[in-house]
């Protein structure tokens, strides 16, 4: 038996006026391809930078100490995972790893001069081109397009 929520009977059009672009998770994929590419121009290309790398790089400039662990659960991925790309960017010159005083086995991660430098630059350039591109909403509707889309990212978070 497939269980249905409450709202779906109340807000459940009729079958023949349901369309794909009443999916919200397909109007994201849209707006992602925008975004996407908005990434590409101004960070992947120039900066050669992958989106997984400028989001570890950011996270750890704004959370100085940041453990592996702590990480690999902000971006939801394994341990292993964050071993491998913490060691490309280590080799690139942008990461220090660093023993934690009270536990050796640990670590704690930091970003170098040019580590700093990157992440800085890349959300710069998005910031201004994501601007341009999205030049058609208001101030106000841009702001709420961010709170909406945060809030959005915080669905994925386990419910206790």
């Amino acid at each position: 038996m497939v269980k249905q929520s409450a709202s779906a009977d109340v807000d459940s059009p009729p079958p023949d006026t349901i369309r794909i672009s009443d999916v919200l998770g397909y109007r994201l994929a849209l707006a992602s391809l925008t975004t996407h590419g908005v990434f590409e121009r101004e960070v992947g290309e120039p900066l050669q930078l992958r989106p997984v790398e400028y989001t570890i790089l950011s996270l750890i400039r704004e959370s100085p100490g940041l453990t592996p662990a702590r990480l690999a659960k902000a971006l939801a991925v394994t341990a292993p995972n964050i071993t491998v790309w913490m060691g490309k960017l280590e080799a690139r010159g942008y990461l220090l790893r660093a023993p934690k005083h009270d536990d050796r086995r640990a670590q704690l991660l930091s970003l170098t001069q040019e580590g700093e430098r990157r992440s800085i630059e890349a959300t710069q350039r998005l910031m201004l081109a994501e601007r341009e591109v999205l030049e058609g909403l208001t101030p106000g509707e841009f702001t709420l397009l961010g709170e909406l889309l945060q809030k959005v990212a915080a669905a994925r978070a386990p419910r206790s």
